[in-house]
């Protein structure tokens, strides 16, 4: 649960624009529980009701706050992130097998985890984080964390602002059809992993011999 959770994100809108969504969604990206999608559908909607922002500027808030906040998000996790789950992570059921699982998940399919974990409430905040922590390839994070934000703020941003212009009968059906493309399409990789498990920590340990460093 965000710890910010009541807090009257509209009216920070209104308030300061372009800042609070560009600040919110920084710090969620970054790690940080903040109502991050909120902003932007907050904003969207206001922008789509009242013309007083501008939705592209809204989006394009969005999506560098997102590209920005991930990024710091993944250097954080690559500097610091391993040793002190090596040493604690085991009291948080991140024991040294599942450590080298997720290693070897993020050298196959890092990219996909990046990208849906944008469109995932519970992955939104520390997919940038678990990839620095894995060690995933800098380039293909910044790839694939931008096609995220872009694809994230341009769906939910042009989507809740024809929501705010009362024509969601017109964009509501492909709206959500995208939607949940992007949202099963996560939910069908942790399902993966989740059956698969066993197998998986075998080929990462064939894959990855030796401890973790």
């Amino acid at each position: 649960m965000h710890f910010l959770h009541d807090l009257p994100v509209a009216d920070l809108i209104s308030h300061y624009g372009y800042w609070a969504i560009f600040l919110v969604i920084t710090l969620e990206s970054a790690g940080v529980p903040m109502p991050g999608e909120t902003a932007l559908i907050s904003a969207a909607v206001y922008a789509g009701s009242t013309g007083q922002l501008r939705i592209g500027l809204v989006v394009l808030a969005a999506a560098l706050a997102a590209i920005i906040g991930d990024n710091l998000g993944y250097w954080v996790g690559r500097r610091w992130g391993m040793p002190l789950l090596l040493k604690h992570g085991a009291k948080i059921a991140l024991d040294h097998r599942r450590l080298k699982l997720g290693q070897y998940l993020f050298q196959r399919h890092g990219g996909k985890i990046v990208f849906f974990g944008r469109f995932t409430a519970m992955l939104r905040a520390y997919a940038a984080l678990l990839a620095g922590v894995n060690q995933f390839d800098a380039r293909r994070f910044f790839l694939f964390n931008a096609a995220g934000g872009i694809a994230w703020a341009s769906l939910m941003g042009f989507g809740a602002y024809l929501c705010g212009r009362s024509i969601e009968h017109v964009v509501g059906p492909i709206g959500l059809g995208l939607l949940a493309f992007v949202v099963f399409g996560g939910i069908a990789l942790w399902l993966f992993v989740r059956r698969h498990e066993a197998r998986l920590t075998l080929e990462a340990e064939q894959a990855i011999p030796g401890p973790l460093a």
